[in-house]
């Protein structure tokens, strides 16, 4: 293990990995976990991460900042490891030559956030935690309970009351304990902070615990191993990738992760990262098309539950992430990211409405000029469509209830064949 001690992002202080646990204690900002990257250089980190076998987060153990937790065969240890692949309808639809999907609603608990939890869930047994807490509107504790329970872990998840019914079924039947707040995201956001000071608990909250990003930056290493694959086909051409953002972590772990692979040599450019967000939760958004860093609250409202967010608490790193890969920031409306659902369900692809955002900014990226023709995109879905079934039946519209007769058939025999 390579991992010497954390950096604000801020203020750029530096700290040792045992004198701090969460954020900088001069300015509060989100801090960077330090890699030992001459170390890394003089080892065979590369070759041991390509000769592994293992298809998950963990073949990257040589550059995460934990030890390997074990735990083979179960959820914990298989999060990870999603496939790439170029749908052609949609490729087609849009025109573009160079499109592919990464659907991360493949992992245990079906969204990106299980590369999180994994990862946390391993630290927390590491420093012999007693219990893991962290807020969500149901991904984020949906995956931190089911890698809590893979491994007997106590976990305690803050939801707000509106999330949907799927979500918190998740967190009841993986075991943990559920509080349901009467109040927003940010309000069991920060109750839970308080829980976890008051109880001792570990806190596992995005934006606020440094090793979220770092299970969240194994995806940037699994793009970098396929893209590096493809080189013989596309040489030297750029990647584009499109990723929907709510508190910014995720966009700021992928990026996270570009860096790393950059300072250590293996890529020589980093992929232009475009964060695309919902009107009714453009905090991120805001800033980066003002050109500051500084995060301004919106009163969050759009029905991607997973990404409605007031306060951002990983915005300064996601502005940044966009800014310094030269990529941007994309607003869909929820109208645009219901049409992306159907279009990518008319794909394969069964995407909730975090998750389709993503493909709604493409479509707008495209619509508007952004993206070329010859464009090498790769889109990110983030979660299961069956996370949200309600806003699914939204996108897809009513099915056609008929007598049990085949004249009833017959009827509706000349919609299915035109």
């Amino acid at each position: 293990m390579n991992f010497l001690g954390y950096r604000c992002s801020l203020c750029n202080q530096e700290y040792l990995a045992n004198q701090v646990t969460y954020t900088c204690p001069k300015d509060g900002g989100n801090l960077d976990v330090i890699l030992d990257y001459a170390a890394i250089k003089m080892g065979d980190a590369r070759q041991k991460i390509l000769g592994n076998p293992e298809v998950s987060l963990w073949r990257y153990l040589p550059i995460l900042p934990v030890s390997d937790p074990g735990y083979q065969g179960t959820p914990l240890r298989v999060a990870g490891g999603t496939p790439i692949f170029s749908p052609p309808l949609l490729s087609a639809a849009l025109g573009l030559k160079n499109l592919w999907i990464k659907d991360e609603s493949r992992n245990p608990t079906a969204s990106f956030k299980d590369r999180a939890s994994a990862v946390v869930v391993a630290r927390a047994r590491e420093i012999e935690a007693k219990v893991v807490v962290t807020a969500s509107t149901g991904n984020a504790g949906a995956a931190l309970a089911g890698m809590s329970a893979a491994v007997g872990q106590k976990a305690v998840i803050f939801a707000p009351k509106t999330a949907p019914p799927a979500k918190v079924a998740q967190l009841l039947i993986y075991g943990a304990k559920v509080l349901l707040v009467d109040g927003t995201y940010d309000d069991a956001f920060d109750l839970t902070i308080q829980a976890s000071q008051e109880f001792g608990w570990y806190c596992r909250n995005t934006g606020f615990n440094p090793f979220t990003a770092e299970g969240k930056k194994t995806a940037a290493f699994e793009i970098w191993e396929w893209w590096t694959g493809m080189q013989a086909v596309y040489s030297s051409m750029p990647l584009k990738v499109f990723v929907s953002v709510g508190d910014g972590n995720i966009i700021s772990g992928i990026h996270k992760g570009f860096k790393d692979l950059f300072e250590l040599g293996w890529i020589d450019a980093i992929p232009a990262l475009y964060g695309i967000q919902a009107e009714g939760s453009a905090a991120i958004a805001n800033a980066f098309n003002a050109g500051v860093d500084t995060i301004t609250p919106v009163s969050a409202n759009t029905l991607a539950d997973s990404i409605s967010v007031d306060l951002p608490r990983d915005g300064v790193r996601a502005v940044r992430a966009a800014k310094e890969s030269g990529g941007s920031y994309i607003l869909v409306t929820d109208e645009e990211i219901l049409k992306a659902i159907s279009s990518l369900g008319k794909a394969g692809i069964f995407a909730e409405p975090a998750g389709a955002t993503a493909y709604a900014g493409l479509v707008k990226a495209r619509q508007s000029g952004i993206i070329k023709d010859n464009d090498a995109v790769l889109v990110i879905n983030t979660g299961n469509g069956l996370k949200d079934v309600k806003a699914a039946m939204q996108a897809a519209g009513e099915a056609t209830v008929i007598t049990p007769n085949l004249d009833s058939v017959k009827k509706e025999v000349g919609n299915i064949n035109d």
